[in-house]
């Protein structure tokens, strides 16, 4: 095992590279198809963290698994998975799962087929941008490397090992157990990250080398072979989940994972692809889009959901959902495909950002508070995807586009860089309590990276990232009900597990309501705002728990409004119901009062009719308002900066409804019903 093309790019030496990967704050960037042109000089992309990460290794024989001239070539490109810190500030390469020194193996491997797949994703695209020799060669050789992974023959032929041991060799079943196990008996995440590899590998190459892309023509439809005969076998057949339809036929029943494989497709598609492929990419993209739904006042406000099994999950962690349709639309001319995307980019990420940025998980409250650069780059890849996608919507897109890259140079919950543009390192992420996870492994390296290019290939938006200070933040508050007082036949239930099987109950656990008890929530100082009490709802259930504040009856919510469990994976379904009724500006208690059977009260949900974000800079600042109300709304919000403030307002689709300059200091802001402002001075 060697160093490769790190040690040969231009300008970087081995050993001053190791030494000088010491933790220290830094930048951002990333990048899509219609690009503006990026300055050289001011590049954020730098990949000597990923040249680090990056070895080749000579595979021993192994059934069924070969690559593009291995014999003339036999070392293949590959990528350690984790990075860890050094007590000096350098770092050291560390394989998945428990190590054996005597073995020289690790418990799942040292290089695994998500990552080889992603980081080739990242040269192909620096090589494109940039016309890097180095990285051309890069991808070159990390493509030679996840082929080598896919099963090229026998009843799995298409599919992929996940994980690879240091020497070489393969390890189809990991411990701990990943499922499917062994890793290539099945659709999985890994082979639709391989299909994005080879998309993006095949249209690079197509007429830069031939022979070399004709091998990833034929690898990627033996990818193709498997998806078509293990998922789309159940094209047209839905799922039921909790009472609606959900498509049976995506990858590991993910609109997440299946998206990636879209990103792949649409490249190979718009390329020449073939007549199957195409096939696969519509019906994989019409799938994805069935996940869309909600609005700017209902759950889950406009996102495609990642996963078919729940109707009460979205996570951030590969949530390319939009940035998928978006490429399938003008893969495929479907303009159909845009809507869902559209929907996603410019009504969910409004209130993802004001309500605290791309958590790991909303389930459907915020379950899962921590954050990672995965998160912050689906985002970001998706508004540009779908600014290329949405012409009309571009001003929209790249305005939220800069708010959201803002993460990595700190508008974020630790309130510091999490991409460093003097090394190339992206840290792990940030814990839900804002603590920063100091490693830098390939996953979150690959993300910030992929995010670097796009920032590169739009200056502008790079540009504004760089308001990189939380100065105010107003949107969802939730409340905990078994934190409330709590009266008549009603308890505080802490559960054994808080996951469901397919969402997650918020605090410590729920409310138990009998027949004629009540919760009461002190609320302090809220602006007005929708109630979307949070229920375990369940077939059957006679329970009606009705909302006050004050004398005022805000609505009623039905404990048994659900359909049956169907093919869900546990009972019942956690959802936020939206109350007809606003809470008052002056209210300063909620109660909540079930009669006709027993209630599971998880939480209150409490949605500002105009939410907002505002970030801050040394001389400059920017503000996000996003409606959660059925008509327009007058607001006003105080932008840092000096100077007269921009407002650009959009509808929920991302179209301008209105632009002008104001010269007040706290500015007032119309927002469109449903939609957002931009203000930035």
């Amino acid at each position: 095992m060697r160093p490769t093309r790190f040690a040969r790019r231009a300008g970087v030496a081995f050993a001053a590279l190791v030494t000088s990967l010491a933790v220290t704050p830094g930048l951002v960037t990333g990048a899509p198809a219609s690009a503006e042109p990026a300055a050289a000089s001011a590049a954020l992309t730098n990949l000597d963290h990923l040249d680090w990460l990056s070895v080749s290794v000579a595979p021993p024989a192994q059934e069924g698994h070969t690559t593009y001239r291995l014999e003339e070539e036999p070392e293949v490109g590959v990528l350690w998975t984790y990075a860890e810190p050094n007590g000096d500030g350098s770092y050291r390469p560390v394989g998945g799962g428990s190590y054996d020194e005597a073995t020289d193996t690790w418990g799942q491997g040292a290089f695994n087929a998500d990552d080889i797949t992603r980081a080739a994703v990242v040269y192909l695209r620096h090589w494109q941008q940039t016309g890097d020799p180095a990285s051309r060669e890069a991808a070159y050789d990390l493509l030679r490397g996840v082929t080598y992974l896919q099963t090229a023959s026998g009843p799995n032929a298409g599919n992929v090992v996940l994980w690879m041991q240091p020497d070489g060799t393969l390890n189809p079943s990991a411990e701990p157990v990943e499922y499917p196990d062994p890793s290539d008996s099945d659709a999985s995440y890994w082979l639709a990250r391989t299909i994005w590899a080879l998309g993006e590998g095949y249209a690079a190459f197509a007429e830069e080398d031939p022979a070399f892309a004709g091998f990833l023509r034929d690898r990627l439809e033996l990818a193709v072979d498997a998806v078509d005969r293990q998922v789309l076998d159940r094209y047209g057949e839905h799922l039921t989940i909790d009472g609606e339809r959900t498509p049976a036929w995506l990858i590991a029943d993910g609109a997440d994972a299946s998206a990636e494989a879209v990103l792949g497709l649409a490249a190979y598609q718009s390329a020449g692809g073939s007549a199957r492929a195409r096939q696969v990419l519509g019906r994989l993209a019409e799938g994805i889009a069935a996940l869309g739904g909600g609005d700017a006042r209902s759950w889950p406000f406009g996102a495609v959901r990642p996963w078919a099994l729940s109707r009460s999950l979205w996570h951030g962690w590969g949530s390319q959902m939009p940035a998928a349709l978006a490429r399938a639309s003008v893969a495929l001319d479907d303009r159909a495909l845009a809507s869902p995307a559209a929907t996603d980019s410019f009504t969910f990420d409004p209130w993802l950002l004001t309500s605290g940025g791309p958590d790991n998980g909303r389930m459907p409250t915020r379950g899962d508070r921590s954050q990672i650069a995965y998160g912050a780059d689906s985002r970001l890849q998706s508004l540009l995807a779908t600014a290329d996608a949405s012409p009309g919507t571009v001003d929209a897109a790249t305005g939220l586009a800069g708010i959201v890259a803002a993460w990595y140079f700190g508008a974020n919950p630790a309130g510091v860089a999490m991409y460093d543009p003097e090394t190339g390192r992206t840290f792990d992420g940030i814990s839900g309590d804002g603590t920063v996870n100091p490693n830098s492994g390939a996953e979150s390296t690959i993300h910030g990276l992929l995010s670097m290019l796009a920032l590169d290939a739009h200056p502008a938006v790079a540009e504004r990232a760089r308001t990189a200070t939380i100065t105010d933040r107003v949107g969802t508050t939730t409340l905990q009900a078994e934190d409330a007082a709590l009266s008549g036949d009603a308890s505080a239930v802490a559960p054994g597990s808080l996951w469901t099987g397919e969402s997650l109950f918020g605090g410590t656990g729920y409310a138990g309501l009998g027949p004629g008890s009540s919760a009461r929530l002190d609320l302090a100082g809220l602006p007005r705002s929708l109630v979307l009490p949070v229920l375990d709802l369940t077939p059957g259930s006679e329970a009606v728990t009705t909302f006050r504040a004050g004398d005022r009856v805000l609505g009623r919510a039905a404990s048994g409004d659900v359909g049956a469990q169907g093919d869900s994976p546990a009972p019942g379904a956690l959802l936020p119901v939206t109350l007809p009724g606003a809470l008052p500006d002056d209210a300063t208690q909620l109660t909540a009062a079930t009669s006709g059977g027993s209630a599971r009260l998880d939480a209150v949900m409490l949605e500002p009719l105009v939410s907002h974000l505002v970030l801050g800079g040394d001389d400059h600042g920017t503000a996000l308002l996003s409606s959660a109300s059925e008509k327009a709304e007058r607001a006003h919000v105080r932008v840092p900066g000096s100077g007269p403030a921009r407002i650009e307002a959009y509808d929920g689709q991302g179209n301008r409804v209105d632009v002008h300059l104001s010269p007040a200091r706290t500015v007032p802001v119309t927002v469109p019903a449903g939609g957002f402002a931009i203000v930035r001075r």
